[in-house]
């Protein structure tokens, strides 16, 4: 892998000894020419798909879109990731994907409306987390890891980068800044969701070294890929030292120049009827109907609830209702109390350790209980199959990274920080290192 040298001066602050290491590399990408348009060979991160809708929608948009990677569809997971690897190899045997012909950095520009977000995607070296450069701040599922580090060892690829932030890297966020306001882009799209994409790649060593120095200061919490970290990780396990397995692919966005949008991930309870998640938490919760069906009004009365303590918002077959002020003494006997208080006060312990586990009892499985990142998917979702939607509000960034540092691991899905990188735009071959 080409990369800089070590930087050998101080190291202020956090981590003591050794911080963020961005190597540049060949990146993997869509030859324009060859796909319909690069909007339709786009995806949202594997784990943002809605399946099986959502999957089947960008199957369809173009024979090469992405999902086709990183969600092949077969009869068993084996056969999945075999599949992925043969398609990966296919579509570059026939030039539909193309590495770029020297290693490179990439700024990487989103605009969503008003919301402008920017940074830059390398490869970055792997460290433990006894380092402190990497901050996770939520627990992952073996499942999920062990899906994607054996579709990661059959393709020999990061299809898709993490989401990092980091803060006060000001030569790096000047390099971005200054890149995307006086260059010309290698790629331009809008994907459907209308958000506009833009790429640049950075290929002058001078200004991999000015990077590197300046990120080997800096430490980075995990905003968007705890699974993939983990799998980043447990496949630089299985392999000696020295290989391209150190290293992970990964989008660092400067959240002192480019704040992130920190959202909620919503629940749905597949085989819990409203009415019953109604009943049993009226003992703990004050449960109050919502006049009328309009999710954005709902939602309006669960961030007033919010701003005063621990809500939720439950939606089922009809209308929507709101649990507020909870009953704290009878919840905490349920609530771990080993662990700071901003983190025993935080919606999703709340929802977790209390309702689910015990008033509830309803497992953490998938079949039980689905995941998805926006209201309206789950509200309509819990709908379609007789469920319930916990709606919830989202947590401060700043109450994410002081528990961060300190250790302590949110509940599995708590945030959804974004705009999250549009995977397909490009990705790292191991093989090209």
């Amino acid at each position: 892998m080409t990369h800089p040298g070590p930087d050998d001066g101080p190291h202020p602050g956090p981590p003591p000894a050794r911080g963020l290491d961005l190597a540049p590399f060949r990146g993997l990408r869509y030859a324009a020419a060859r796909v319909g348009s690069l909007a339709a060979v786009t995806s949202p991160p594997y784990d943002v798909v809605v399946r099986p809708d959502g999957q089947r929608h960008l199957e369809t948009a173009d024979p090469y879109n992405v999902v086709r990677l990183i969600l092949p569809d077969a009869e068993t997971p084996a056969e999945q990731h075999r599949q992925a690897a043969r398609t990966l190899a296919a579509w570059r045997a026939a030039g539909v994907l193309a590495a770029d012909p020297r290693p490179a950095l990439y700024v990487y520009e989103q605009r969503d409306g008003d919301h402008l977000q920017r940074g830059v995607i390398g490869a970055l070296r792997l460290s433990p987390p006894e380092a402190g450069v990497v901050l996770p701040h939520e627990d992952v599922m073996p499942g999920p890891v062990a899906d994607r580090a054996a579709l990661m060892r059959a393709t020999g690829a990061n299809l898709e980068p993490l989401l990092l932030a980091y803060r006060d890297g000001d030569a790096t966020a000047s390099l971005v800044d200054t890149t995307a306001d006086a260059r010309e882009p290698l790629l331009a799209t809008t994907t459907e969701d209308g958000v506009r994409h833009r790429l640049w790649a950075l290929t002058d060593p001078a200004e991999h070294a000015a990077v590197h120095a300046d990120l080997a200061r800096r430490q980075a919490l995990i905003a968007d890929g705890h699974h993939r970290w983990a799998t980043y990780r447990r496949l630089q396990a299985d392999h000696p030292a020295g290989t391209a397995w150190d290293y992970g692919l990964v989008l660092l966005v400067d959240t002192a120049r480019h704040p992130l949008r920190v959202r909620a991930i919503h629940r749905v309870l597949h085989h819990l009827p409203v009415a019953r998640a109604l009943d049993a938490a009226r003992p703990y919760f004050r449960v109050r109907p919502l006049p009328g069906h309009d999710l954005g009004a709902a939602l309006d009365a669960l961030a007033g609830a919010a701003a005063d303590g621990t809500a939720f918002l439950l939606s089922g077959e009809a209308g929507f209702h709101l649990l507020d002020r909870p009953d704290l003494a009878r919840l905490d006997r349920w609530v771990p109390a080993d662990r700071p208080e901003a983190w025993r006060r935080l919606d999703a312990t709340v929802l977790h350790s209390a309702l689910l586990d015990h008033i509830w009892q309803i497992p953490d499985s998938p079949d039980r209980i689905g995941y998805l990142h926006t209201a309206e998917a789950a509200v309509q979702q819990a709908r379609r199959h007789a469920g319930t939607a916990v709606l919830m509000h989202p947590v401060r960034e700043s109450v994410v990274m002081d528990l961060a540092r300190q250790g302590v691991m949110m509940p599995r899905k708590s945030t959804s920080f974004g705009p999250k990188p549009a995977s397909g735009l490009v990705m790292r071959s191991l093989d090209l290192e």
